[in-house]
């Protein structure tokens, strides 16, 4: 099986398809800025679950963040899930600074 996951900023998400098929397998949403990427959302269509859709979806468009130097907010559990399971693409999560001084 081939997942293919492309961005598709238009709809503001990334899209995988597996084995060439029209048809939607999975989703990430998400929020972009010039400094931060936001994934709001990911589903997964329940005839492709534990097929390795959502991971594909992960792993690309993780490694795209990481390639124009954004930021990470996973409000998304999976996502969030996704990262703690790979240690590797945890430096790419946004931290927020604090103004407050001790």
């Amino acid at each position: 099986m081939t997942v293919d996951v492309r961005d598709v900023p238009e709809a503001k998400r990334y899209e995988a398809r597996v084995d060439g098929a029209s048809d939607l397998a999975g989703r990430a949403d998400y929020i972009r800025t010039a400094e931060l990427i936001a994934f709001v959302h990911t589903e997964v269509s329940p005839q492709y679950e534990g097929r390795g859709v959502g991971g594909a979806l992960a792993a690309t468009a993780l490694d795209e963040a990481r390639t124009a130097g954004l930021r990470v907010l996973a409000t998304c559990p999976f996502i969030a899930g996704w990262i703690a399971r790979h240690p590797d693409y945890q430096d790419l999560l946004y931290q927020a600074r604090s103004n407050v001084s001790d």
